[in-house]
């Protein structure tokens, strides 16, 4: 990485939590050249423009919350134990990021406001998604999971409980409604386990049909 990349990457980084704490409208470039020291066109000389500074200042910002939010998942063993614990994750490990979920503040921000921002906001939310449908189809595929479950309307469901409950949280200064919006998902997900007592059934059905 030369000296030109690393000063662009040090910019997103020193600009991401302004963003996220103020919205693109509400943040200046003043405020962006007091954050990293530099002048209007030491900052321009790395991007063409505030939006796209904001962009990669979301994009930076939200690669920082799934990481942290993801944490060892790789080591979590079964599909059902992966969403549980995304859903504790969520719950228990705050937004590293100064101003709470990127996600929520860009989505909400962008609503009547940039259409970048909007965009990102939207493949966000869809990378999300893909990656809790990916879990609960493998958790299918593998017999952990009820085979008529729609992993479409899992993941859906998930995401929007969460964000959902994490706006209320943040509105009624308490975490009460995170935690009854963890204890609901986690009912939900016992729902969907495919049992050992299950599977018994099943092959029993099986063999009196075979």
């Amino acid at each position: 990485m030369n000296k030109g990349e690393i000063t662009r990457q040090r910019i997103i980084a020193d600009a991401a939590p302004i963003f996220n704490q103020r919205g693109f409208a509400g943040c200046s470039m003043q405020d962006v050249m007091e954050a990293t020291g530099l002048e209007k066109g030491g900052i321009y000389r790395h991007f063409g423009s505030k939006e796209e500074l904001a962009a990669e200042a979301f994009k930076f910002a939200l690669g920082q919350a799934v990481k942290t939010r993801t944490g060892d998942i790789g080591h979590i063993e079964g599909s059902v134990e992966k969403l549980r614990y995304l859903i504790n994750r969520f719950v228990d490990t705050p937004s590293p990021m100064a101003g709470g979920c990127p996600l929520m503040n860009t989505a909400i921000d962008s609503d009547d406001g940039s259409t970048v921002l909007r965009a990102l906001a939207r493949q966000g939310i869809q990378d999300w998604r893909s990656r809790l449908v990916r879990i609960v189809e493998t958790g299918v595929k593998q017999g952990e999971i009820r085979k008529k479950t729609d992993p479409v309307r899992i993941a859906n469901t998930i995401i929007a409980t969460l964000e959902g409950a994490l706006m209320m949280s943040r509105i009624e200064s308490s975490r009460k409604v995170l935690q009854n919006a963890q204890a609901t998902l986690i009912e939900v997900l016992d729902t969907i386990v495919l049992r050992p007592t299950d599977r018994a059934t099943r092959r029993k059905a099986k063999a009196v049909t075979a």
